[in-house]
């Protein structure tokens, strides 16, 4: 389960990068959410989507995790289409939806479902700082606790890709950097990360580079210190600067 570095180790079938996002839309009756969209990520590293309210961010997760069938274009991580690459991905959203089960659990289904094995399950809350509470029913945990157990079932998989939708949209400081120091680690050890945030700090913190999307279009791909210090959309700087678009 772990390698020489403490980390959870990612699935023997290896890395699901790159991706490549060929000309991807998405109409919903007669509304076009998606448009045009061409990306390519190489491998490693976390990539930060963000963007204002309603720019397609969470749209555009969910397309790259196979649960939406995009209306035109195509989605290619390393030669897999988006609903075959999920068996190497996880995603966790906002708010974690948990077995009313107990901690522990909580991560024994998804290993079993995965034909892993269980017994690495309370290694993995460890990993998380939850061991404590492995026989605590997850529905008692605090909001940062069930997110850091969405996390702990999202790595006991072993995924090669995390896609994150503002996870740590509702928690507090404490709670959002325990969040972080995991996916920061497990990044750091080879995981590719793809987190949607609203938070500017979070994004200057755990990005390598900036995806920024605006009314369902890409309006820039940098790096994230060149997006902070020289954004290159006028969406963008109006973003960052605090501006509320007219």
């Amino acid at each position: 389960m772990f390698d020489a570095s403490g980390q959870i180790a990612r699935s023997a079938g290896g890395t699901m990068m790159p991706l490549r996002v060929l000309q991807l839309g998405l109409c919903v009756e007669g509304n076009t959410l998606l448009k045009g969209i061409d990306l390519t990520l190489s491998s490693g590293g976390c990539t930060v989507i963000m963007g204002p309210n309603g720019a397609g961010k969470s749209l555009f997760l969910r397309a790259l995790h196979g649960l939406i069938e995009p209306t035109c274009g195509s989605i290619d991580w390393n030669g897999l289409p988006a609903a075959e690459a999920t068996r190497h991905q996880s995603l966790i959203f906002q708010k974690p939806v948990l077995l009313r089960r107990s901690v522990l659990a909580n991560v024994e289904f998804v290993l079993k479902a995965r034909g892993l094995d269980r017994s690495d399950a309370l290694a993995v809350l460890e990993h998380v700082g939850l061991a404590h509470k492995a026989r605590q029913p997850a529905r008692l945990l605090s909001g940062g606790e069930q997110q850091r157990l969405a996390l702990a079932r999202a790595l006991a998989t072993r995924p090669n890709v995390l896609l994150m939708d503002e996870p740590t949209a509702s928690l507090d400081p404490a709670a959002t950097r325990a969040i972080e120091t995991v996916v920061a680690g497990a990044c750091a050890n080879g995981l590719r990360v793809i987190l949607v945030s609203h938070d500017i700090g979070q994004a200057r913190r755990m990005a390598d580079d900036v995806v920024f999307l605006n009314a369902g279009s890409i309006a820039e791909h940098q790096s994230s210190k060149d997006f902070f210090d020289q954004p290159k959309s006028a969406a963008a700087r109006d973003f960052l600067a605090g501006r509320i678009p007219a």
